[in-house]
């Protein structure tokens, strides 16, 4: 017997008490949704990363890339003004971009001029004004049910002149910077507006030459649908900003505000800023019309404030704007709050142009631009109606014929 045990095969191998309990199940190891979820983590991560280093270089250089995009938005404004003038008095090339940029430079000049003989002239007045109704708002919050007393009040009151002190030199810190800083801003903006307006397409072709050859015809259709809608923003917001402006002057003209043409300057320049600056601007008009004129007359103009934004956002905005800001309003304000977040008074100015106009180059790559179709395929059309007797999958495929010509146009453009 036990030469009989001794003999047993070799293949047979002994088992573990309980692991014919185990047998048949599959092995433990992570469930494949877990498995999906980490893949997709740690490849976000690493996309992310990229994204910080790239902004991280990207705001090492910012005052340089400022200074090109507002010397972009400058040309984009000067542009029609020189091809007019070439145009209508056949003026030289130099001769037409020069006078351009004074017309455009005197505009800014005069507008300046009438905000600070605006303010000089009516300014000690307003500061008398604007003491009298420092004394009655004290005098009311005095009594119940507020009870603060005058020195609380005095608190207050120089919490909040620090608060505006603080608020002023961030903006003018962050607006002019140091003066070397300054004086290289303003040298690559000058250089910048006179390159881009003698020779753009020499300076876009030199930088498609750089893209491999198959990727030329989407970068060149991105570039120009990126300054169409830079360029239609620029006139847009110029327009909208008159419109806005004039329409505050004639109601503090009519309320009887002092300080009207400087109001409406104010509300000029906040105007830049779509959606939010033309009513934060009317705003400041309130409080001058609370000083001067009385609680009644402030709420006038606060209801002049709300006239100029719905106005604004409601027809101006979409009706000269067209397809150059195709955002969303809250999209708009997301934008200007992450702009003033990174460079402040300037971001706020350059979010709304530049989310646009990144807005509308994806809307081509993803080939949802019908007017924009990408090479080789179709225009996107809407679906067709249900009880349509035409077959989808004929209407889906693009003959052969058709997507070789598509390509060939494209081609040929870009030759």
């Amino acid at each position: 017997m036990a030469a009989t045990s001794n003999d047993a095969p070799a293949s047979e191998t002994t088992t573990a008490p309980g692991d014919d309990l185990v047998e048949g199940l599959p092995p433990i190891g992570i469930p494949p949704t877990l498995q999906t979820w980490a893949g997709l983590t740690w490849r976000i991560l690493i996309i992310l990363a990229g994204f910080a280093v790239l902004f991280f270089l990207l705001g090492q250089i910012s005052l340089v890339l400022v200074a090109l995009f507002l010397a972009a938005f400058f040309t984009a404004l000067a542009s029609p003004i020189m091809s007019v003038l070439r145009k209508k008095l056949h003026l030289h090339k130099v001769i037409a971009m020069i006078l351009a940029i004074l017309l455009i430079a005197i505009a800014v000049v005069v507008v300046l001029t009438i905000v600070i003989r605006s303010i000089v002239e009516e300014a000690p007045q307003l500061v008398d004004s604007f003491n009298q109704s420092i004394d009655q708002l004290e005098a009311f919050l005095a009594q119940p049910p507020f009870n603060i007393n005058d020195q609380d009040f005095n608190n207050y009151l120089t919490q909040f002149e620090n608060w505006g002190k603080t608020v002023a030199v961030d903006i003018g810190s962050t607006a002019l910077g140091s003066v070397g800083d300054l004086v290289l801003g303003g040298s690559v903006f000058i250089f910048g507006v006179i390159f881009f307006m003698m020779t753009p397409n020499t300076i876009w072709g030199w930088v498609v030459s750089w893209v491999p050859t198959k990727a030329r015809p989407y970068v060149n259709t991105s570039g120009e649908l990126a300054w169409d809608s830079l360029a239609g923003y620029t006139r847009g917001v110029v327009v909208v900003a008159l419109c806005d402006s004039m329409l505050v002057f004639i109601g503090l003209l009519i309320l009887q505000v002092p300080m009207a043409p400087a109001l409406a300057a104010i509300v000029f320049f906040g105007a830049f800023i779509p959606v939010i600056g033309a009513p934060i601007a009317t705003f400041f008009a309130a409080i001058v019309a609370l000083a001067e004129r009385g609680p009644i007359i402030a709420l006038c103009v606060v209801g002049l404030t709300v006239v100029v934004g719905s106005f604004d956002g409601d027809v101006l905005q979409p009706l000269v704007m067209g397809k150059a800001v195709s955002l969303n309003p809250l999209a708009i304000i997301i934008l200007i709050a992450m702009g003033s977040i990174l460079l402040g008074i300037i971001g706020a100015l350059i979010a709304v142009p530049i989310g646009a106009a990144v807005y509308r180059v994806l809307k081509y790559l993803t080939d949802r631009d019908p007017e924009h179709p990408l090479p080789g395929h179709p225009p996107p059309e809407e679906s067709p109606p249900a009880d349509s007797g035409a077959s989808p999958a004929a209407e889906a495929t693009p003959a052969p014929a058709d997507a070789g010509a598509v390509t060939t146009s494209g081609a040929t453009s870009q030759d």
